[in-house]
């Protein structure tokens, strides 16, 4: 690698690496608060307001997919350029459009081009042996802090101009972070030298479908159930093609998705423990809002500010979480992560109605901490040590397994919330029912205590993936058993 990739990056460069996965990220939630506004401004119920969110992330489903053959075929750098005035375009036509049905439209071109943001931006950090600590931290710091920070800051757009602005906003960014791509070497771009591979038609159709239909079903299923009609024939049918797909990769000489690395240095158990950390992570980030807004009876924006402290730490986690292998091993640092991660997550069981927003960002900011320990080691074993011609495959993996996990499991705990919090509610007004005098002070006292009880039930679930990630991670394979990582990680 010749000089240009070894120096490091300027800050234009760095804004442009990092500002698209920051885009793409970010509207992945920051929508959901203006659905009502944008109901009501486009004269739609809010159900099919919905699909403004919903179109979204099938189309990133969609487009993740794609990603790794996209990026052999046509070369990462310029396909994230192309990707980034896409995604920008999009956006300016989401903000102008008359109908809720061009919206949807809009949505679903700004997710496929959004859906290639991040595994690119990924191919080009974690594929080059010259990402510096900082720049690793400053993505950490972004895949935490978009999602996050997401309804704070549309809450904050909402009230200042409507809906239109939290698509607006992305313009300025994306010039930025177009610019700025400009400046990034060609060096630090895999763009093939070899002639891509045919197109896999019939893998990408499982994986995609599978996908999808993993996605909707999950996302639909906290809401009307997932045994409703409408619901489970979409999830059950996304497993069917998803495990399709895994056969079908182990027969086809060139897949849509290289699965090989799986198999290398127990691959498929970093993927296990990267998914389970991402469940456990992003339903705590949903969690939390729930509870402070329906129980605590906190805004929407002071919700999403008790968040925002956790992505700077988590980037100052990440950061930790690159040095401590070279000393200790990756083994050693995850199963320290995973210590730490569980400990302070016992902090969550303390969380009552009457807790103050900044008691909970400090035990939010424990467990951000924690998992730099974990998914930065993780993330640099399974894809770092891959070779240049695979780095597409595996950040593409990584993305979709996290999507799928990340959604099915995040759904599934939010069920269980809301199954304990209604089934605490009802033993709560029996008990009250059956007392003399009850005013409506201490009933709604009582209702509160036992929403409290319900959103510990499912802490107590967060707690249990954390252990079994716990026990699964002496068997994973790094370090100071074989895996070498880059000189200046």
């Amino acid at each position: 690698m010749n000089a240009a990739a070894r120096s490091s990056l300027g800050f234009w460069a760095q804004a442009g690496l990092l500002a698209g996965p920051f885009m793409s990220m970010i509207d992945s939630s920051v929508i959901n608060v203006a659905l009502p506004n944008m109901a009501q401004t486009l004269h739609s119920s809010l159900a099919t307001a919905q699909w403004v969110a919903s179109a979204y992330l099938l189309a990133l489903g969609l487009g993740t997919t794609a990603a790794a053959y996209l990026a052999k075929r046509y070369g990462t750098l310029p396909l994230y350029s192309l990707s980034l005035i896409g995604f920008t375009l999009m956006s300016g036509l989401c903000a102008l459009a008359p109908t809720l049905g061009l919206l949807v439209a809009a949505r679903v071109a700004q997710g496929l081009f959004g859906a290639l943001l991040v595994p690119l931006a990924m191919n080009m950090l974690m594929g080059n042996q010259d990402t510096n600590a900082q720049m690793s931290m400053w993505a950490g710091i972004i895949l935490f802090l978009a999602p996050a920070i997401g309804p704070a800051v549309g809450g904050v757009l909402i009230q200042w101009h409507g809906w239109p602005l939290v698509f607006l906003i992305n313009i300025p960014v994306g010039i930025i972070a177009f610019t700025g791509s400009r400046r990034i070497p060609p060096e630090w771009a895999y763009d093939g030298g070899v002639p891509a591979p045919p197109f896999d038609f019939m893998g990408f159709l499982l994986l995609a479908g599978g996908t999808l239909g993993m996605t909707y079903g999950a996302s639909k299923a906290p809401r009307v159930g997932w045994f409703n009609p409408l619901v489970w024939p979409y999830w059950a049918l996304g497993a069917i093609l998803i495990v399709g797909y895994a056969f079908w990769a182990r027969l086809k000489p060139h897949p849509i998705v290289n699965t090989e690395l799986l198999t290398r240095n127990r691959g498929a158990i970093r993927l296990v423990l990267v998914a389970i950390v991402s469940v456990v992570t992003f339903a705590v980030i949903i969690l939390v809002p729930s509870y402070m807004q329906e129980v605590q009876r906190q805004s929407a924006e002071i919700a999403g500010l008790t968040l925002l402290p956790q992505g700077i730490v988590t980037g100052i986690g990440t950061w930790m979480g690159m040095k401590l292998p070279q000393r200790w091993g990756m083994r050693r640092t995850v199963i320290l992560g995973l210590m730490l991660l569980t400990g302070t997550s016992l902090g969550l069981l303390a969380i009552n109605a009457a807790t103050p927003a900044w008691a909970i960002a400090v035990v939010l900011c424990g467990r951000s901490f924690a998992i730099g320990f974990v998914v930065q080691p993780l993330i640099t074993s399974l894809i770092g040590g891959l070779p240049q011609q695979l780095v597409a495959d595996g950040n593409t993996l990584f993305n979709v397994v996290e999507r799928i996990s990340g959604t099915l499991g995040i759904a599934l705990i939010v069920t269980l919330f809301q199954h304990q919090e209604q089934k605490r509610a009802v033993q709560a007004l029996t008990a009250a029912s059956r007392a003399a005098h009850q005013t409506s002070q201490s009933l709604n006292q009582q209702l509160a205590a036992a929403a409290t009880a319900g959103f510990h039930d499912t802490i107590w679930l967060v707690l249990a993936l954390g252990l079994i990630a716990l026990i699964l991670a002496p068997w994973i394979k790094g370090g100071e058993d074989g895996h070498q990582y880059p000189q200046n990680f």
